[in-house]
């Protein structure tokens, strides 16, 4: 099957920094949300990497947080320092160059991880449009993003 444009850019992102061995797939199955993430691939739904962006005072971040979780903005805010509120879609578009809904982990932007994601042998993360996604161990993931492990999900 041959690529979308967004997805090629995202195969081309992770062979650029290092990590040919990772494939996006694209799939027949939307993808959009983690529930659907999960039935499409036949995992957990806490597998799924959800790619949250917000924007703060100092700049703008990028939340990568297990399927099972909600961020706590709050929480989040406290341990940054800054407010924060989430990126309207126009304003993820044009810091990710990527929709909602197919945000990849590989948006330039400072990342941090949902500490669950750690627990799990291979996570799924949004390949660029609403239904490619690429599997990854959560050292895979560290070492793509340079994301700090965090305590980000609501209590």
């Amino acid at each position: 099957m041959t690529l979308s444009p967004s997805a090629k850019r995202v195969q081309a992102i992770l062979e650029e920094r290092g990590f040919p061995h990772l494939k996006v797939v694209e799939l027949e199955a939307s993808t959009r949300t983690a529930q659907e993430a999960a039935e499409a691939v036949g995992a957990e739904v806490g597998q799924i990497v959800k790619s949250l962006v917000f924007v703060g005072e100092r700049g703008a971040y990028l939340f990568l947080v297990s399927g099972k979780n909600r961020l706590d903005p709050k929480k989040v805010a406290r341990a940054l320092g800054e407010a924060l509120r989430q990126a309207t879609p126009e304003e993820v578009k044009a810091l990710t160059g990527f929709a909602i809904g197919g945000v990849p982990p590989v948006a330039p932007l400072p990342a941090f991880l949902d500490e669950d994601l750690l627990a799990y042998p291979r996570l799924w993360a949004a390949g660029g449009t609403p239904r490619a996604l690429f599997a990854l161990t959560p050292e895979e993931l560290l070492r793509l993003t340079g994301a700090r492990p965090l305590d980000l999900k609501e209590a």
